[in-house]
């Protein structure tokens, strides 16, 4: 059962004197996602199960809800229930993936695995990472292609305690989306991002990677990832050509 402890207008402080009841159940479920008790692609209990559990109307569960799908932490799937979000859904990989080919025709998506090694955390690496410097980080790069087109060259830094066990075998043996290896291979679910675009020009690396000329103007992508509490669990530095695709959001 929920309970509200009521505080005199002595002990209040103001920015926190009212928080709307379905807020408290949105933290109360999101609680429940992160320790696990509900995994990823399994229903949650009933709406009406729910209001029982937290003390509280169908009513206010709802609007938890909603605001949980609307921040793709659930999914609702009509006449079977509310589900947790997976990154085995295609509709999730294709919330990550902002390319798209440039003549407008769908082509399949691969992911190549370049290289996977460990490293300290530079200064950089260590702060987008919430991390102390020369704390352990997992570096992989891997080529992203649309079609048979090189598409994207990405180098992406992982937090070594938790994607210790990551090797070119295991990138090599994942038949499914990255963020999908990781939810179902090391309990790590990405929740959000922040992305950054900037123009530059192609090094030695990326060219090589990307087979355009060394000097080639790229697009570059600096994403964060979020799990659970906003903890960051990737820096992702994405060198995009644009020859052939173009980058893609769709807003509102």
């Amino acid at each position: 059962m929920l309970h509200i402890k009521i505080m005199s207008p002595s002990t209040t402080t103001p920015a926190l004197a009212f928080r709307p009841l379905y807020k408290q159940v949105v933290g109360l479920i999101t609680r429940s996602l992160e320790i696990g008790e509900w995994k990823p692609g399994v229903a949650l209990p009933s709406e009406a199960e729910l209001a029982v559990r937290y003390g509280v109307s169908q009513g206010t569960v709802r609007k938890a809800i909603d605001e949980l799908v609307s921040a793709n932490l659930l999914i609702r799937r009509q006449g079977k229930g509310t589900f947790v979000a997976t990154h085995s859904d295609p509709d999730s990989f294709a919330r990550f993936l902002c390319l798209a080919p440039n003549d407008g025709e769908p082509r399949p998506v691969s992911n190549v695995p370049l290289a996977c090694w460990r490293a300290k955390a530079g200064a950089d690496v260590a702060r987008h990472l919430g991390l102390e410097p020369g704390a352990l980080v997992i570096i992989v790069r891997r080529l992203l292609r649309i079609g048979e087109d090189p598409a994207a060259f990405d180098e992406i830094y992982l937090p070594g305690g938790l994607f210790s066990e990551l090797t070119m075998d295991v990138l090599n043996s994942a038949e499914s989306s990255l963020y999908s290896l990781f939810e179902s291979r090391f309990g790590v679910r990405a929740i959000r991002a922040n992305e950054r675009l900037r123009a530059v020009s192609a090094d030695k690396v990326s060219a090589e990677a990307l087979q355009v000329a060394e000097g080639a103007p790229l697009l570059l992508a600096e994403r964060v990832t979020f799990t659970y509490g906003d903890k960051p669990v990737e820096w992702r530095r994405g060198f995009y050509s644009t020859r052939n695709c173009h980058y893609h959001n769709e807003l509102g």
